[in-house]
């Protein structure tokens, strides 16, 4: 197991758990239907397995440029990075009080600070 910083002893004392679950949230990629998501690069049914939205969804934002994918296959399947993960999460988030043309605007905002 990799280092453990202070919280993660502290579980490895009351239990293991505690310790895998830290150690997970740190190092991996949390949605909700997934638990830890493995890193790769995805095609449209395991973004919308890890991430819970609709192929449509997937594909609209794709559509209008919120979310990119790296490549394609030989077939003509999109393969997302991990990070697809991360912006669909902030997609998420600012859907709440946003429309998807703001959206995209704050997503470009975001990417040139990175």
């Amino acid at each position: 197991m990799p280092f453990l910083s202070q919280y993660q002893t502290t579980g490895l004392l009351m239990g293991g758990g505690a310790v895998r679950r830290s150690w997970q949230l740190e190092r991996g990629i949390f949605f909700r239907n997934a638990g830890m998501i493995p890193r790769k690069l995805y095609k449209i049914g395991e973004v919308m397995r890890y991430s819970g939205l609709s192929r449509q969804t997937v594909h609209n934002y794709t559509m209008m440029g919120l979310i990119k994918p790296l490549e394609r296959t030989e077939s003509g399947h999109r393969l997302y990075p991990e990070d697809v993960f991360e912006d669909l999460r902030t997609i998420m988030r600012l859907r709440r009080h946003h429309t998807l043309s703001e959206i995209k605007t704050l997503l470009k905002k975001l990417k040139k600070r990175r």
